[in-house]
């Protein structure tokens, strides 16, 4: 039974307040003073108080005073005050000390019913709705799963469970909602598996009734050169290894000061992984190309040096080829100390376009594999959106794209690719010069008999450099990862429950792309 403690010098004309909450379930606890209701706090011995209606005008200690005590002595119970005054100062006050809500005088039983449900019970309310909700649109999701035969369908499902997973975070239907997003993924990847060669082929239509494919080639043509076009200041922030989940869960934050002009979805090429899928993004080439074109700026898989060492050159190439005149600066950023810089140097920017790469979550993914309370952290997809939303409110990152507001600039926030949770071993035998990714191999003679695997025999017709003329790629679909023969067991234990990409999932390959402009403009 939840447990209310009512300050007000004048109790005994609430009593029929006091009646109806009790038939509504409620225990009613009582105080004529703020000294008595700040003794029940000290001399709880076990009693717990859920919420705290509080009279504002009142002999001796004010409303005002005893919030400010309640709020050092239990911070985390909600305080709501009650008060004869509508004067501007001191419902500011009230606010300034954190009160949970406001209410002027006088109230009626339902507005103090409304408060209750809404402090107290809000949660569990939520969480009932929500499940409701899902049960009654699980079979609309799974018919839209069956049926999903174009990239616009599949972008469609990746939304909706993406909106469920946070949605049902806490809820004891995830199981349900995890099954339903493993039978996507196997759908999906069989459906990629199928039409993967034929879109990257044929991504620009053919005909008006179709839709262009945006895969990681064309963002920038797609999204970035209208906007320079325009005349607008640009902020093109590349966030690795960032899911639609983790836009969805940082997109209110960002809200305080963008206002969203177009939020989109791309399809990053395979391998989903920052050698090809951002080295994309930044040529407006397919890995092949880029090989062709300026093999001086390729890194090859079994090279030591960074994969993504020469981003900047690789814009300065898109930009020659389409002879944009436009100049541009270009900033990766991998410590707090370095974004700070960035955020002061980008006040002086006169560069129409401007650059970010963030790597911190795709430290965070290599972290939580390698440490062990990294994984305790982020044991599952809504710890991890968590640790996300904690970076993202507390890190030089949000300070930088808060800036970036003040002064104008467009924000086109996008990734490279996503990631997603394996948890399947699945055994593969490859030669010692096969890559090291487990989601993904690119080698001669590989041999896997699993049956939920994508191989390309023919890797240069969907652009993918062959090291050798054999040389084929692998690719894991769903939640499945590769692993040797040799020490198999200690290897799938080690990855099983993992962040990782490379491979073939709708949380890999379809990601976002989001334009945002400052409020006000």
């Amino acid at each position: 039974m939840s447990q209310i403690l009512w300050v007000d010098d004048e109790i005994d004309l609430l009593q029929p307040y006091i009646i109806y909450l009790s038939s509504k379930g409620y225990n009613v606890v009582t105080a004529t003073n703020g000294q008595d209701a700040l003794d029940r706090f000290r001399n709880a011995e076990g009693e717990t108080i859920d919420i705290v209606f509080l009279d504002e005008n009142m002999p001796g200690l004010t409303g005002l005073e005893t919030l400010q005590e309640i709020k050092r002595l239990r911070p985390d119970v909600p305080v709501v005050m009650i008060t004869k005054s509508e004067e501007e100062h001191i419902m500011e006050q009230a606010i300034g000390e954190k009160i949970a809500d406001y209410l002027i005088k006088p109230v009626n039983p339902n507005q103090i019913l409304l408060c209750l449900k809404k402090h107290i019970h809000q949660q569990a309310i939520v969480s009932e709705h929500a499940r409701d909700n899902y049960r009654q649109e699980w079979s609309d999701i799974s018919y839209m799963i069956d049926t999903a035969a174009t990239p616009d369908e599949w972008k469609a499902v990746e939304r909706t469970l993406s909106h469920w997973d946070i949605e049902l975070e806490n809820s004891p239907m995830r199981s349900m909602l995890e099954d339903q997003r493993a039978q996507a993924n196997a759908a999906f990847g069989k459906w990629v598996q199928k039409n993967y060669v034929e879109i990257v082929e044929n991504r620009k239509p053919k005909a008006e009734s179709q839709s262009e494919v945006v895969m990681s080639p064309d963002v920038m043509k797609h999204t970035v050169f209208p906007l320079l076009d325009k005349g607008e200041k640009v902020l093109l922030c590349v966030i690795d290894n960032f899911r639609y989940d983790q836009w969805k869960t940082i997109q209110p934050l960002l809200s305080e000061f963008y206002t969203i002009r177009q939020e989109e979805q791309y399809f990053s090429i395979l391998p989903t992984a920052t050698q090809y899928a951002r080295n994309a993004i930044f040529s407006g080439l397919l890995p092949l190309q880029i090989q062709e074109m300026y093999p001086q700026l390729w890194v090859e898989e079994g090279d030591e040096d960074s994969k993504n060492q020469y981003e900047k050159e690789l814009v300065q190439t898109l930009l020659d080829r389409y002879r944009r005149r436009e100049t541009f600066s270009y900033w990766k950023v991998n410590e707090s100390d370095f974004c700070e810089r960035v955020t002061a140097q980008l006040k002086g920017a006169k560069t129409p376009l401007n650059i970010v790469v963030f790597n911190f979550i795709d430290m965070l993914s290599h972290s939580r594999t390698e440490s062990k309370m990294m994984r305790e952290l982020a044991n599952d997809e809504a710890a991890y959106r968590s640790l996300t939303l904690s970076w993202f409110r507390h890190s030089p990152t949000h300070r930088l794209l808060s800036r970036a507001a003040e002064l104008g600039f467009t924000l086109v926030l996008t990734t490279d690719h996503g990631t997603t949770r394996v948890k399947n071993a699945v055994q593969i035998i490859a030669d010692k010069n096969t890559n090291t990714n487990i989601r993904y191999k690119v080698g001669k003679a590989l041999n896997c008999n699993s049956k939920n695997i994508m191989t390309i025999d023919q890797p240069k017709r969907v652009g993918l450099p062959c090291p050798n003329v054999s040389s084929s790629y692998m690719f894991c679909t769903g939640s499945d990862f590769f692993a040797y023969p040799n020490q198999f067991n200690y290897y799938a234990q080690y990855y099983r429950n993992t962040f990782q990409h490379g491979g073939i999932s709708l949380e890999e390959m379809i990601v976002p792309l989001v334009t945002m402009v400052p409020k006000g403009n």
